[in-house]
């Protein structure tokens, strides 16, 4: 199988953003622009299927609407969603927070109802390849991208291109352990993980618990209007509760302790921080890492590395549509779904 030609320098992708709570869609110009871009929220009810359909209608919306001029140029749809995924297949694999979409064949479906070939890859990866292009990462031939939302993930660039690794799960560095013995619950099910301590759900269950235990007035006063989130528990420390103030303090402890093992075992220019957690958080977040790693990492990674924010916010998962097909149009290794190795 030969596959397509390469994507021109000038082609148009319809790029894709499938996360746990909204589906965003768009056309991406080569110069990053996005047009006729769209959003609806994820169904998470009914299997696979409605997630099929309802991508489907964004992408089929966005091309719609586009000029002709424009839509004659469209090359192929750029994916990106939640992992771990299977890059070479095309597969959504183990999704903690979306069970329906298990092994879900989510590129194959998506050329078959549009007529374009589609690439995916898990979310962190395609901000990486945005952020490189556009954004934080500019003119960088080593960084990691990390993410710090809803969950906490990770992308590797190492020598100018994306870490895989022979799963296509490298970078996923929320799911590394820093409490083994007392920590909270990861989604994955392992126990003490940073996700489970850092990221958005993470607070959010910890938070729960401490409202089932009754310690927190202010967090029980939320949950009585709407499920707890982990912007609650920010805003709790913002209000001078003490229990949001500790498992604040100890998310961006944990972060900081991560970013030391980082710099250490990658070596990075740059450690590139998104996320809604981490961007609300602003330098609050980043400056105690900075302070950590600057403190105990080895000597001479720590000099190098710089931790800096994402550029391109909730759009990056866009944006990284057009470099992930620009990387793989017309690669038959990708078009084959074949898995390596």
């Amino acid at each position: 199988m030969t596959g397509p030609e390469p994507a021109s320098a000038d082609a148009v992708v319809l790029g894709l953003d499938l996360g746990g709570t909204q589906i965003r869609a768009a056309a991406i110009a080569p110069t990053g622009e996005r047009h006729g871009r769209r959003a609806a929220a994820t169904p998470l009810a009914g299997g696979p299927e409605p997630i099929y359909t309802a991508c489907a209608a964004l992408l089929a919306a966005v091309l719609a609407d586009l000029p002709s001029g424009m839509r004659d140029r469209v090359a192929a749809i750029g994916v990106s969603a939640m992992g771990p995924v299977d890059p070479w297949r095309g597969t959504v694999v183990d999704p903690p927070n979306v069970v329906d979409l298990r092994d879900a064949p989510l590129a194959d479906e998506l050329e078959a109802r549009l007529g374009l070939p589609a690439y995916l890859d898990r979310d962190t990866n395609v901000a990486a390849l945005a952020e490189h292009w556009l954004g934080a990462a500019r003119g960088c031939r080593d960084f990691l991208y990390v993410t710090v939302s809803t969950g906490l993930g990770g992308a590797i660039w190492r020598d100018d291109q994306l870490v895989l690794g022979p799963d296509g799960t490298a970078g996923e560095v929320g799911h590394v352990t820093l409490m083994p013995d007392n920590g909270p619950r990861c989604g994955c099910g392992g126990i003490g993980h940073l996700e489970a301590i850092s990221s958005g759900s993470g607070l959010a269950t910890q938070a729960r618990d401490i409202v089932a235990a009754g310690g927190s007035a202010f967090l029980e006063a939320r949950s009585r209007a709407a499920p707890i989130t982990g912007r609650d528990v920010a805003d709790g420390e913002l209000a001078g509760d003490a229990a949001c103030t500790r498992l604040m303090e100890r998310a961006r402890r944990a972060f900081a302790i991560a970013c030391v093992g980082w710099v250490n075992e990658f070596n990075p220019e740059r450690i590139v921080v998104g996320g809604t957690v981490a961007e609300r958080q602003g330098e609050r977040w980043l400056e105690p890492a900075r302070a950590e790693v600057a403190r105990t990492a080895l000597r001479d990674p720590a000099r190098r590395a710089r931790i800096v924010p994402a550029e391109l916010g909730n759009d990056v998962g866009l944006v990284g549509a057009w470099p992930l097909v620009k990387g793989r149009h017309g690669d038959p290794v990708w078009r084959a779904r074949r898995a390596c190795g």
